[in-house]
C-alpha cells in the first residue's frame, strides 16, 4: 500500500507548479473554511505573539497563514520529482560571502534556520555552497518506507539527512576543517524531559532546544542564521547572516538566544509565513518544567 501510495505521489509531483497551485488553492478552501485545520492552535499563537494587532489584523494573518501552508504542502510534493535546475530558480541565496569567510577560517558551520516557508525547498542546498559536505539534521518517522524515502528525497541533491539522535556523535567524531556545513530547522518544542533554557520569544516564555549551542562552542565551529522570505508564490529567498559573538568566543547559550532573535524579527516581519499549526507554546514555565 506504501510503494502503491508514494507512486502516486511521484505522478502527481510530475505536474508543473502552475497545476499543482490549482490543487493547493483547493486544499486553502478545505483548510480554512471546511475543515478549519487547528484553527485555534493558530489563532491562539497569532493573538498571544501579536497582542498589540487588532482582531481584524489576527485574522488577515491566519487567511494568508492557510494560503501558505497550502502551497507549502504541493511545493513539497513537488520535491519528490523537482529538478535542481528548478529548485536554483525558485530558490536563490545572497551572501554566500559569509560561507566563504568560513571555509576560509578553517571552520565547519552551523546553518540555523526556522520553520519558515517552505523550509523542505533546502533539499538543493548542497549545490550552492562553498562546503563539501551538507549535512541536514532531522526528526526520524516512525514508518520505515516513508523515513527512507523522504531522505532519499532530501538527498539527492547532495546533501545527507542525518537523524537528530546520532547528530552529536556524528559531529564530534567528524574532523572540524571547514568542509562541513550542518543544517538545523531548530524550532520546534523540545520534549518536557529535554527543556534545559527557555527565552522570551514572540511574547510569550517560550522552551527552546539548546544542543547545537554546546556542539558549536565544542567545536569551534561558525554559527550562521538562513533568513528566507517568499518573495511571491513559488518562489522563496534565503539571506545567510553569520551570528557572531559578543566577545572573542561564544558563551553558553548565546547562540540560542541570538538565532531566536533573528527568527522572531523574521517572522514579525512576514508573520503569514511561519509554522503557526505547530503547538509551539504547549509547556508552560512554573507548571510543566
Amino acid at each position: 500500500m506504501n510503494r502503491l501510495f508514494y507512486g502516486i505521489l511521484y505522478l502527481i509531483s510530475l505536474l508543473p507548479l502552475r497545476i499543482l497551485y490549482v490543487f493547493s488553492d483547493v486544499l486553502y478552501v478545505a483548510l480554512n473554511y471546511l475543515i478549519g485545520y487547528r484553527r485555534k492552535v493558530i489563532y491562539n499563537n497569532l493573538k498571544n505573539s501579536f497582542p498589540e494587532k487588532s482582531e481584524k489584523e489576527i485574522k488577515k494573518i491566519q487567511k494568508q497563514f492557510y494560503k501558505n501552508f497550502a502551497d507549502y504542502m504541493v511545493e513539497t510534493l513537488k520535491c519528490f520529482s523537482i529538478t535542481q535546475e528548478e529548485l536554483d530558480k525558485r530558490h536563490t541565496y545572497s551572501n554566500l560571502e559569509a560561507l566563504h569567510e568560513c571555509k576560509k577560517e578553517g571552520k565547519d558551520i552551523i546553518l540555523m534556520a526556522g520553520h519558515i516557508f517552505n523550509w523542505e525547498w533546502f533539499v538543493g542546498l548542497a549545490q550552492n555552497l562553498p562546503e563539501l559536505k551538507t549535512v541536514a539534521i532531522y526528526h526520524k518517522i516512525r514508518n520505515e518506507f516513508w523515513n527512507d524515502h523522504i531522505n532519499a528525497i532530501r538527498g539527492k541533491f547532495g546533501t545527507l539527512p542525518l537523524d537528530m539522535k546520532n547528530t552529536a556523535r556524528y559531529m564530534l567524531g567528524t574532523k572540524s576543517n571547514g568542509n562541513h556545513a550542518y543544517l538545523f530547522v531548530a524550532d520546534q518544542s523540545p520534549k518536557k524531559s529535554a527543556i534545559h533554557h527557555s527565552i522570551n520569544f514572540l511574547n510569550q516564555e517560550t522552551p527552546v532546544f539548546i544542543g547545537f549551542d554546546k556542539i558549536a562552542i565544542k567545536r569551534d565551529m561558525a554559527v550562521v542564521f538562513c533568513k528566507t522570505v517568499k518573495i511571491k508564490r513559488g518562489y522563496y529567498h534565503t539571506t545567510f547572516e553569520r551570528i557572531t559573538p559578543d566577545g572573542k568566543q561564544f558563551e553558553p547559550l548565546e547562540v540560542v538566544d541570538k538565532f531566536f532573535e533573528k527568527l522572531e524579527k523574521t517572522i514579525i516581519e512576514n508573520p503569514d509565513n511561519w509554522l503557526w499549526s505547530h503547538k509551539r507554546w504547549k509547556w508552560k514555565k512554573g507548571i510543566d518544567y
